[in-house]
This record gives C-alpha cells, sequence and structure tokens, in this order.
C-alpha cells in the first residue's frame, strides 16, 4: 500500500498553483492557510513581496477563538475584507493554497465577497 503524505501532496498542489497565480499591487494575492489550530489570510503584492493586511484567528482585535472551524473562517474573511477596503483595496486574485475549496476555504472566500472583495 502506498504511503499517503497529505502535507507533501498539498504543497505539491499548492507549488502548482504558485506558478499561475501572481499577486499586484492593483491586484493582490489573496493567501490562505488552515493550520489544526488557526486560520491565516493575507493580503500579498508579490512584485514588492509585502504583506499588505492580514488577519488570522490568533488576532487579539479579531476575538476569535483558536479553533480552525467554519465559522471562524467566515469570520477572517469579514475581517480581511475590512482591512483590504481600508487599505484601498477592491480586487484580489483567491490563493487556496493547496486546500481543496469546499467548507473553510469556502466559507472565507464568500465571507470576504461579501465584504466587497472581487475575486
Amino acid at each position: 500500500m502506498a504511503n499517503i503524505n497529505r502535507k507533501k501532496n498539498r504543497r505539491r498542489v499548492h507549488f502548482r498553483i504558485r506558478k499561475k497565480v501572481e499577486g499586484t499591487e492593483v491586484r493582490p494575492r489573496l493567501a490562505v492557510h488552515f493550520s489544526n489550530k488557526n486560520i491565516y489570510a493575507q493580503l500579498i503584492d508579490d512584485d514588492s513581496g509585502k504583506t499588505l493586511a492580514s488577519a488570522s484567528t490568533k488576532d487579539k482585535k479579531a476575538g476569535l477563538g483558536s479553533s480552525a472551524n467554519s465559522a471562524n473562517a467566515a469570520k477572517v474573511g469579514t475581517i480581511i475584507a475590512e482591512r483590504g477596503k481600508s487599505a484601498g483595496i477592491d480586487s484580489v486574485v483567491f490563493d487556496r493554497g493547496g486546500f481543496i475549496y469546499s467548507q473553510k476555504v469556502k466559507a472565507l472566500a464568500d465571507a470576504a465577497r461579501e465584504g466587497g472583495l472581487k475575486f
């Protein structure tokens, strides 16, 4: 039986996605990452290598518990949309980070869209 390594497979998919997805200053990349306990989202300008805005469940200002579930993903999505709007960003390129587009990823993306970000 083949040894299945989920982390290695996700990394391989992520590198394949990153060949196609690139953020600019006008249209930054919305990168998401999920660990077992936390959710992270960043708006990244790949041309200059800077993070323009970020949100996670670890933020003290967000007031979220450290739980990587769909409800917290939706809250992180609304927070990153608010911070992106305050930074003058209205359209982004979505980078799902090699994660399957369902449940948590979909909840974060839908909340960011409702917050005003255009994908």
